[in-house]
């Protein structure tokens, strides 16, 4: 059975606090201590791992990190696959985020580099901490060689996507604190026709549990379907 892709009505956008952290809590405490002390040495960071495993929600929750702590918006550089024309580098940037590198084009690949680079040697004398994430390790990555090669630098974690036991356990967990009950064929639905990434499963229980209050409704496939149908 195709999984469906869920981006729909998200409630609130990733943090550490969301991150369901089972096999990869090296990787969270690294982050977190970073963006709790942006004075750290600014040493690059490079997280990979399969679709689902939270890389792009780490990188975003650090994003949400450092705007609690008053960085705005225009002070964090950010580029994904889906940015076309990437923009110059900023001096105003405390950080770089980069993700999904192994999807990056010839341009894309270029703006990278380009503000790797100024990030490690910018004109202040300030660098700026780097922190990447792709589906592979550094060495693997079909891109240009001298951003390959700067991406393997500094720290570099893979992440693991959560098994399914420890998805399911996490679903079950998170139904039963909103009062929610999810039977077994409800919960089989869920895995199998939606995102792997628990993050997002998670905003989909939101989701059905405030469908299931409006319209005074069990919780049953017939019904999850029947909220999609009303996206």
């Amino acid at each position: 059975m195709k999984q469906l892709a869920l981006d729909i009505g998200l409630a609130s956008g990733p943090t550490f606090a969301s991150f369901f952290v089972g096999p990869n809590e090296a990787a969270l405490k690294h982050l977190q201590l970073w963006a709790g002390n942006p004075t750290r040495s600014p040493v690059p960071t490079y997280l990979w791992g399969a679709s689902g495993s939270g890389k792009t929600h780490l990188l975003k929750s650090v994003r949400e990190a450092l705007r609690e702590q008053g960085a705005g918006g225009t002070s964090v550089g950010w580029l994904d696959a889906s940015v076309a024309q990437p923009p110059e580098f900023n001096e105003h940037w405390a950080t770089v985020l980069l993700d999904d590198v192994h999807l990056y084009t010839a341009v894309q690949q270029h703006a990278a580099f380009n503000w790797f680079v100024n990030a490690m040697s910018s004109r202040d004398g300030q660098p700026r901490w780097v922190l990447a994430a792709g589906e592979m390790p550094p060495a693997d990555l079909r891109l240009r060689e001298d951003l390959r090669s700067r991406l393997g630098w500094g720290h570099v974690f893979q992440l693991q996507v959560l098994s399914e036991p420890e998805r399911r356990a996490v679903l079950r967990q998170q139904a039963d604190a909103r009062g929610v009950f999810l039977g077994d064929e409800v919960m089989d639905f869920m895995l199998t026709r939606f995102s792997r990434d628990l993050g997002s499963l998670v905003q989909l229980l939101d989701l059905i549990d405030g469908y299931s209050l409006q319209t005074q409704r069990a919780v049953t496939i017939p019904l999850i379907k029947s909220m999609l149908d009303n996206v």
